[in-house]
């Protein structure tokens, strides 16, 4: 393995995710350009009111196809999503069962990445700010036969707070593989969560890691670290975020900004620095 991926229950993740949300009828176009500057990680949700997975898909079909990757040289990510975070272009039948639900979205999830398996599938978030509540359960339990079948290769849940997270991993029968939060530079880029994951064996992925802590890049400190390196500033964040054990996301709509995201794996960070970034917002 290089440096650009993590073995991960005998599957080869990317270190670096492109993020899918938020690009409606651009997202086709966005995921395949994301594609040819170099990205083979995606990250999508059947959730049409934040995503177009159709579109992600219909993306991946086309490089298949004209041959510049296989399959098997992708890693594809992609979430259920509770009633609660859908608007009315439901992916199942929202009186089924919340199991049935899961399997439902699961199946077009399939169907809309025109693949016959997930890489990894997650949890979009508990169905409560505190505590896991019975549908969350049922949907986790749920996910676990998908992996059992091998129909999913690894699981993951986002948007959780630590005390939810250890709830899951002290009952659940097959732990979650990552976690996937918003990442935040005043909560010390989600410390307490990513200290539980190192001491877990789970894998943190960051979203919103430059859109969530705009004052921190604007910062003299980051600045500075970045004219030494001759790096953009967004690429010492992401430098960062790989130094500190995460798999950073970006959702950048720049072809210059993809590839530039990309090269942040022929340079590190020292210990100083990377101490410096964690505790520059902490409040």
């Amino acid at each position: 393995m290089t440096e650009r991926t993590l073995p991960i229950a005998g599957v080869s993740v990317p270190r670096f995710l492109y993020g899918t949300a938020w690009k409606e009828d651009q997202t086709r176009r966005l995921t395949e350009l994301a594609l040819r500057q170099g990205f083979r990680g995606i990250d999508t949700a059947n959730q049409r009111r934040h995503y177009h997975e159709a579109g992600v898909g219909e993306a991946i079909a086309a490089v298949i196809a004209g041959g510049l990757v296989t399959r098997d040289e992708l890693f594809l990510q992609t979430k259920f999503t509770f009633r609660g975070g859908q608007d009315h272009r439901l992916p199942y039948d929202p009186h089924a069962p919340v199991r049935v639900q899961v399997e439902q979205s699961f199946t077009r999830s399939l169907e809309h990445l025109c693949t016959e398996r997930i890489d990894s599938y997650v949890l979009h978030g508990p169905t409560q700010r505190v505590g896991l509540s019975a549908a969350d359960w049922e949907a986790w339990r749920a996910m676990e036969s998908l992996y059992d079948s091998g129909k999913t290769r690894l699981l993951g849940v986002s948007n959780v707070t630590v005390e939810q997270l250890q709830a899951l991993c002290l009952q659940a029968r097959v732990k979650p593989h990552f976690v996937q939060n918003r990442c935040f530079a005043v909560m010390g880029w989600d410390y307490h969560v990513r200290q539980f994951c190192a001491a877990n064996g789970l894998v943190y992925q960051g979203f919103s890691l430059l859109t969530a802590n705009r004052e921190v890049l604007a910062s003299a400190e980051v600045s500075r670290i970045a004219a030494s390196y001759g790096r953009t500033i967004p690429q010492i964040v992401f430098r960062f975020a790989l130094d500190v054990g995460m798999v950073p996301l970006t959702g950048t709509s720049s072809s210059e900004h993809m590839r530039e995201d990309l090269q942040v794996f022929d340079f590190q960070l020292s210990r100083e620095e990377v101490a410096l970034i964690e505790r520059l917002a902490v409040q």
